[in-house]
């Protein structure tokens, strides 16, 4: 189950429409191909597909403007933010226009009593960690990619923090939207809590660009920790390694990040980021706390890989050692590609129960030693979610038919043990069949009749999720 084929015929825009657009936008539309080439293509394997017209926005209501003129001349328009998703989630496929919110990038509130703030959406997360950083304040959702944060919020993101800080699903408190038919909806206020209807904010989070646009988010916030570490543990098993997470989540210790990384990914890991860790199944861990309670959870955490056959535990409390170290994870991906010269990555994303997730990873581990390509493992052991990185050759038809025949086995083998298609990548473009055989029919069913409710036009990110 590939990608389906990404076919967007259409007829061009129509000149007074394109003037519409001029007298809203000015010099901030773009017709030209290569800003569109820019726009249309994805970080993966999934083929460009060019929009018709870019627009930067830099407000609510030139959102509001754009949709209503939009919606007017039947035109599709598709969200887009700092291009990072990798399942073609912004892949204009019906073609219209691509609405980049990358310059609606202003911090507007910050809220430090109530450990909360408010921005555009166009704001990236390492910039607001700056700005929260001489207050003693963080944002904990890191993907990897310094993603923009409504581009998180559209596709539910998590990363190497979700294990204590969870998802972006948990981080947000309300969003600012712009509805298919032009409005400008907040989703909530800014209390921890409430029972008031139905949860707007939760119906936005994770529906990538479908059912609105987001234009503000507003987040939950963390104080910065009195002391953070890291450490490495290699391992001769990945039975071994996930075993030792498992039991320090069952012993109550308050892991802030741990993630797993196969041999292959070492190898390859250490080759890009100039390393030379053990080429073996390899877990990094964080630490937050206060200084006693971080060195009591490294010892605990150390005595459990020993245990379970891990080696030497290295930690480090210096910042320019941990910032090696999760630079190093967080340029995985590109360090998995640069194993092949000209190669393409196709990352894949499961999430079972953690339970069953050593067994999931040893019967995917088993298919692709087989393999003919490279096809590194690594992922968020601490919450069952994992990815596997196909390494593709991009001119050999028969590695993309191989890699969609062990994908399928993945992923169905993630199904047959509860767990998910996508943990938080999203659906986009790869993985509409596999939500049906998730969720079932009827369940897909509901998901489009809130679509055609919202969006009876079907003009906000056509072909996603969900086939039309």
């Amino acid at each position: 189950m590939g990608a389906p084929a990404i076919v967007a015929p259409r007829t061009p825009l129509a000149p007074a429409f394109v003037e519409v657009l001029r007298g809203i936008f000015g010099n901030r539309l773009h017709l030209g191909e290569a800003m569109r080439a820019q726009h249309g293509a994805s970080e993966t394997h999934f083929a460009a597909v060019l929009p018709d017209a870019v627009v930067f926005v830099h407000s609510t209501e030139e959102v509001v403007a754009l949709v209503k003129a939009c919606t007017a001349a039947d035109v599709p328009i598709v969200a887009y933010g700092a291009g990072t998703s990798v399942e073609g989630n912004a892949v204009p496929v019906r073609g219209g226009v691509c609405v980049d919110l990358s310059e609606m990038n202003k911090i507007l509130e910050i809220n430090p009593d109530d450990f909360d703030c408010t921005v555009q959406a166009g704001v990236r997360r390492e910039e607001l960690n700056v700005a929260l950083r001489d207050i003693g304040l963080f944002f904990p959702i890191d993907p990897g990619a310094n993603a923009t944060l409504g581009g998180m919020a559209s596709t539910r993101a998590s990363g190497t923090n979700a294990v204590r800080y969870g998802t972006m699903r948990e981080a947000i408190l309300s969003l600012r939207i712009v509805t298919p038919d032009g409005r400008d909806i907040r989703t909530s206020r800014r209390a921890r809590k409430s029972a008031a209807g139905y949860d707007l904010t939760r119906l936005m989070i994770g529906s990538e660009g479908t059912l609105g646009i987001i234009t503000e988010v507003t987040l939950r916030l963390h104080g910065i920790p009195e002391q953070i570490s890291s450490a490495v543990c290699s391992f001769q098993s990945m039975a071994g390694a996930v075993d030792t997470v498992v039991q320090a989540i069952q012993l109550g210790i308050p892991l802030a990040r741990v993630e797993i990384l196969d041999d292959v990914q070492m190898k390859a890991v250490n080759q890009h980021s100039n390393l030379n860790y053990p080429e073996l199944t390899t877990l990094f861990f964080e630490f937050h706390g206060s200084e006693h309670a971080v060195k009591e959870q490294i010892a605990t955490v150390g005595d459990l890989a020993r245990d379970n056959g891990g080696g030497e535990f290295h930690w480090s409390n210096l910042a320019e050692e941990r910032a090696k170290l999760w630079k190093a994870r967080h340029q995985a991906f590109y360090a998995a590609t640069a194993m092949r010269k000209g190669a393409i990555g196709w990352p894949t994303d499961v999430c079972v129960p953690i339970g069953r997730l050593a067994e999931c990873i040893n019967e995917t581990k088993k298919d692709l030693d087989k393999a003919s390509f490279p096809a590194p493992i690594l992922g968020h052991v601490g919450d069952g979610n994992f990815h596997v990185i196909f390494v593709l050759d991009p001119d050999n038809p028969a590695e993309q038919k191989e890699a969609e025949a062990l994908n399928e086995r993945l992923v169905q083998r993630a199904l047959d043990m509860d767990g998910t298609c996508t943990g938080e990548h999203g659906i986009g473009l790869g993985k509409q069949d596999w939500l049906v055989r998730e969720l079932g029919e009827d369940g897909v069913d509901m998901m489009r009749t809130i679509k055609k409710a919202l969006d009876p036009q079907n003009l906000f990110n056509p072909g996603k999720i969900f086939a039309d």
